[in-house]
């Protein structure tokens, strides 16, 4: 049986292969080559079923053959390219884990990666339990508490954000959506149980007006107005700070989001060279947090 990560490595290895490949794809000696290269053993017709199939049902990507050649290609329609933009991050995640994994010695010293502990343990269970639709219970502890909550959970999505992933997940006690920072999992196991996942979910639009790993809790977006330095402003245009983020004008920007604490950090850590213009509460917020901020420096 294959472990777990073991698994999800596959499918990453899998899928940079094909991308690396490009429109013009592999043919099946190719594919058995490169598998053959990797892993020193034979690759049967049927592993890459099961793997082609796994690959779309966890990351949206698909691998089609081209009839009229017999090559496999990643599928490059439009839809293609958005899911695949949606997890660039995560394949490169695994990917250089990987790569570092092979080659310890020989990359010693010419590699620094960020630590995200919180990927270490939980990402690949929770991304099989995903894949198998499967019930979750976990155990969870909360920041600034001791003692730990029991959850039973339906894994719909993992998301990452500044340097955590979280399990986004349905909670049968709460009856509503939660976020799950799987660093703070002190255990995980299946309950037997299986859920029907929803056609049309999906995990950007859960999170469409809102900033980080905050859930919208009957919230409404509002526009908001930024002011940014010139240099700030080229980092906005390359990063922006939310999806619906907009230049108006030089050094202008409009977007709509809920605002929430982790909106409000973002922009503290800004705040000598982006300015909230609107709206005034949110403003306001800002100033407040700063505020706090330097009364700790004074004292």
């Amino acid at each position: 049986m294959i472990m777990v990560p073991e698994l999800v490595e596959k499918y990453i290895f899998l899928m940079q292969t094909f991308v690396e490949a490009g429109d013009t794809g592999l043919s099946w000696p190719q594919l058995q080559g490169r598998w053959e290269a990797r892993y020193g053993s034979s690759y049967p017709r049927r592993s890459f079923a099961n793997h082609r199939a796994g690959v779309e049902e966890v990351f949206g990507i698909a691998i089609v053959c081209d009839r009229s050649t017999n090559r496999y290609r990643i599928d490059r329609g439009e839809s293609a390219m958005d899911k695949r933009e949606a997890v660039d991050y995560l394949i490169n995640t695994f990917t250089v884990n990987s790569l570092l994994t092979l080659g310890k010695e020989r990359l010693s010293g010419r590699v620094a990666v960020e630590d995200v502990p919180s990927g270490q343990r939980w990402l690949t269970v929770a991304m099989q339990a995903m894949l198998d639709n499967a019930v979750l219970r976990i155990e969870y502890r909360k920041y600034l508490s001791a003692e730990t909550d029991v959850r039973t959970i339906r894994p719909y999505a993992v998301k990452e954000f500044a340097k955590r992933w979280y399990l986004v997940a349905w909670s049968e006690e709460a009856g509503a959506f939660r976020t799950y920072a799987l660093d703070r999992i002190v255990a995980l196991e299946r309950t037997g149980d299986t859920f029907r996942m929803p056609h049309d979910f999906n995990v950007d639009a859960l999170f469409r007006d809102s900033y980080g790993i905050y859930l919208p809790e009957g919230e409404k977006p509002v526009l908001v107005k930024l002011r940014a330095s010139e240099r700030e402003s080229a980092y906005l245009q390359d990063l922006p700070l939310h999806p619906s983020q907009v230049m108006v004008g030089p050094g202008l920007f409009v977007l709509r989001v809920i605002p929430n604490p982790g909106f409000v950090m973002e922009l503290c850590k800004r705040a000598d060279r982006l300015e909230v213009l609107e709206p005034l509460e949110l403003r306001q917020a800002v100033l407040d947090a700063l505020k706090n901020a330097i009364q700790l420096y004074e004292h």
